[in-house]
């Protein structure tokens, strides 16, 4: 099984196959537009325009499910990402990533890389530790989705190759993608 075996919805309501991605390295993000890691979507979208003709994209899932932190239709959320940071890259439908009611691609995402920790070196881990911790508990249990802005890693034959919290910046993802492109 690789995510070529998912079909998701686009943000406008349209069956897509992830294997219309085939050969192609990805980054697959659940997003939101009112979290203090929104801003990674400045950063995404240089990443995006750097390696987009190089065989790259970029797959953003919304999520409304950490502190309600996407409450936006389909039509706000576009907005929102074109207005404020120029997303070019593709938006898909709203959508749980985490628990019972998790989109099965995000299942096979998880299941496919573990959660290893926040980067303390980022300056809002120890805040979002805390404020998990405190509000979230349930949050830290086994290796779900954490928190907004957690990045997967695809390789051109839809291996999942690694899992980046939303305390590790797109930016700082440069150097695997790059070798994943050759």
């Amino acid at each position: 099984m690789s995510i070529y075996d998912f079909t998701v919805k686009t943000n406008h309501g349209e069956q897509k196959s992830l294997a219309d991605y085939k050969g192609k390295v990805l980054i697959i993000v659940n997003t939101a537009s009112k979290c203090g890691f929104t801003p990674q979507y400045e950063e995404l979208e240089k990443v995006y325009l750097k390696y987009k003709d190089k065989g790259f994209e970029i797959l953003a899932f919304p999520s409304n499910q950490f502190a309600q932190q996407e409450p936006g239709s389909a039509k706000e959320i576009e907005q929102f990402c074109k207005l404020n940071y120029g997303v070019t890259f593709p938006i898909f439908e709203k959508n749980d990533v985490r628990g019972e009611t998790a989109q099965p691609l995000f299942k096979y995402l998880i299941s496919q890389q573990a959660f290893k920790g926040f980067d303390q070196n980022h300056p809002n881990a120890k805040g979002l530790q805390n404020a998990i911790n405190t509000k979230f508990p349930s949050f830290m249990e086994g290796d779900s989705i954490k928190w907004n802005f957690t990045k997967f890693l695809v390789d051109k034959q839809g291996n999942v190759v690694g899992r980046y919290e939303p305390t590790t910046t797109p930016l700082q993802m440069t150097t695997a993608i790059e070798k994943l492109l050759g």
